[in-house]
């Protein structure tokens, strides 16, 4: 969670795209926490929004707070433990789509770079070889702008801030980033990360499911 900027979540409405009786699938906005943080200022999340909505509602996941885009909640405590452990197994399907500074070649390719988090400057991450945690980012070119890119990114791994760091360490931060961008990167209304496509096998009866919601930028 950005310490750079105060906590003024958006206000926008559930937009639910998909429910059942197991799962209950949402576009997070930006700007809005997926858990709540510490303290009564940063009690408001969409955890507790949906929650509202849908009283059985179990977290099975995390966005950061400025990325927006596709979540999915298990609305009873089997489809939560089936869930988490299609994450914890990686065999979700996770894309993003992003803006980052510069033009990224090749078009295609693959970063692996440990990841650890930092912790004289937390919460941010960085890549350690010594002590980091192995993460994989594939990212395929999509657009190329003036000075920036428009790229797909499919994460292998889980790790915090993962594509933040990963495209960082590249030398392309993504636009608007509150922690890592600098400059004229750093001066974008948000953060230019959108979690586009989420691919499950439902909990209940095992059939593949891809929920996709188109990034507002």
């Amino acid at each position: 969670m950005s310490q750079i900027t105060p906590y003024d979540p958006p206000q926008d409405p559930l937009e639910v795209l998909h429910e059942d009786s197991d799962i209950v699938v949402l576009n997070k906005p930006a700007g809005l926490l997926s858990v709540p943080g510490r303290g009564k200022d940063l009690a408001d999340c969409l955890l507790t929004r949906v929650q509202v909505a849908f009283p059985g509602a179990l977290l099975v996941h995390r966005l950061d707070r400025d990325t927006s885009g596709v979540m999915v909640f298990g609305l009873t405590a089997h489809a939560q433990r089936n869930l988490s452990m299609q994450f914890e197994k990686r065999s979700t399907k996770k894309t993003y789509v992003a803006r980052v500074d510069g033009h990224l070649e090749p078009k295609v390719g693959t970063v692996e770079l440990p990841l650890i988090v930092d912790w004289p400057n937390r919460p941010l991450q960085k890549v350690c070889h010594e002590t980091g945690k192995s993460a994989q980012t594939d990212w395929r070119v999509l657009k190329y702008g003036d000075s920036e890119t428009r790229v797909r990114l499919s994460p292998k791994t889980g790790r915090s801030h993962q594509l933040r760091v990963h495209m960082l360490a590249m030398g392309h931060v993504i636009l608007g980033d509150p922690l890592y961008a600098k400059g004229a990167a750093f001066n974008f209304p948000r953060l230019m990360l959108h979690s586009e496509e989420l691919r499950i096998n439902h909990p209940e009866n095992g059939h593949g499911m891809t929920f996709r919601t188109k990034a507002a930028f």
